[in-house]
């Protein structure tokens, strides 16, 4: 529906609103293309100019990449989301395991206590659709359908402000994953995520929190530039704890 005409300004603003709805509601989601600056325009019912201004302003705050000859994408989802991914775009790989294995062992830890019957459903769907996304060889599938289980543990944590920091760090996260997984999948690099849902459902905090916590330093030989570590049975062995056993890795998410 076309906007409504007022002073130049404040229609800039109505389109930068508008843009910015369509990206949070997931109407253009991360790594999507958005509509070209003519389909904008016709879409929204205001001048080039004013569409171009708008664009610019939301690639300025991080939340869309313009690129020259390809378009312009969605590469953030809030002006927060665009500030982590600038600034921990090139951080180091093993800093960012320590952050995910820290929110995400404490939002397990909370699910396993808190979760309702809604929050299971959902966790049993995302894992299925991991598995399938996996399945389907397809890396960047896999990559997505992996951080939304991720994010669907931390969000059973009903912790909202845990939930909003950690979607806000996504991007970060995806990037991180996306290096990690490469460009194909094979078998003897998966990794089952059934036993952090079943100790979730048992409400067994603690082996949901081991569970988690061991899950990113599961990652490429040689990324993290130490304890590469076989893990993830809730022994700690995969945690990066010192108990860990040096050893290759066969896992990824």
């Amino acid at each position: 529906m076309p906007l409504s005409h007022a002073r130049r300004s404040a229609l800039s603003e109505q389109v930068i609103a508008a843009l910015r709805n369509q990206i949070s509601s997931g109407e253009w989601p991360v790594g999507s293309r958005i509509p070209t600056e003519p389909e904008l325009v016709e879409q929204l019912g205001v001048a080039r100019n004013t569409v171009r201004e708008a664009v610019r302003a939301l690639a300025h705050n991080g939340l869309l990449d313009i690129r020259q000859g390809s378009g312009t994408y969605v590469v953030a989802t809030s002006e927060l989301a665009g500030v982590m991914h600038r600034r921990f775009a090139d951080a180091d790989p093993r800093h960012i395991a320590e952050l995910r294995s820290t929110l995400e062992s404490s939002a397990a830890r909370l699910a396993a206590e808190r979760r309702t019957e809604r929050d299971l459903k959902q966790l049993d769907a995302l894992l299925l659709r991991r598995e399938e996304a996996w399945e389907s060889g397809d890396a960047e599938a896999f990559v997505t359908a992996d951080a939304t289980f991720h994010m669907a543990v931390v969000a059973a944590s009903h912790n909202e402000v845990m939930t909003a920091m950690y979607a806000d760090l996504g991007e970060v996260l995806r990037d991180w994953l996306r290096e990690d997984v490469g460009d194909e999948l094979t078998p003897e690099n998966h990794m089952d995520h059934t036993r952090l849902v079943d100790a979730i459902r048992a409400g067994d905090t603690e082996a949901a929190a081991s569970e988690a916590a061991g899950y990113p330093f599961l990652c490429l030989p040689g990324r993290l530039h130490t304890g590469n570590r076989r893990g993830g049975d809730g022994s700690g062995a995969g945690d990066g704890s010192p108990g860990g056993e040096e050893g290759p890795v066969t896992a990824r998410g």
